[in-house]
């Protein structure tokens, strides 16, 4: 698997379907790319387009079948890596990596909510 197509699937993953153009931005690269990338997950079985309820002009990335077998397939791979990894702490240095891990993930969620509050709803585009 390419690593653009995989970028695909971690974004859909994240964010749920997405318009064509919303993709290609977050990818930092053109609509026409980004429709060759999805061509050719689309062949594969990763992805499906669909148009969205609301404006049937925009054309909707969604995760497919095999989309969900890659990233469980990966998931497995990680946890099994995180596990043989974490085998080597000790009991002390697994605590402090919780600590730090839940100070991490408190920091985050302010983040994201001043981040929310400061960025206003963007218009519903076609295509965006």
């Amino acid at each position: 698997m390419s690593l653009a197509h995989l970028n695909v699937l971690i974004l859909l993953e994240a964010n749920g379907p997405m318009a064509m153009g919303r993709l290609a931005d977050a990818l930092d690269i053109s609509v026409a790319s980004a429709t060759g990338v999805v061509d050719r997950m689309e062949a594969r079985g990763l992805v499906e387009r669909r148009r969205d309820a609301e404006d049937r002009r925009v054309v909707l990335v969604v995760p497919a079948a095999g989309a969900k077998a890659v990233l469980g397939d990966i998931d497995t791979r990680r946890r099994r890596g995180l596990t043989k990894i974490l085998s080597l702490l000790t009991d002390e240095e697994l605590s402090g990596l919780l600590i730090g891990h839940r100070a991490l993930r408190a920091a985050r969620v302010t983040f994201a909510k001043r981040l929310a509050a400061e960025t206003p709803a963007p218009d519903r585009e076609a295509g965006k």
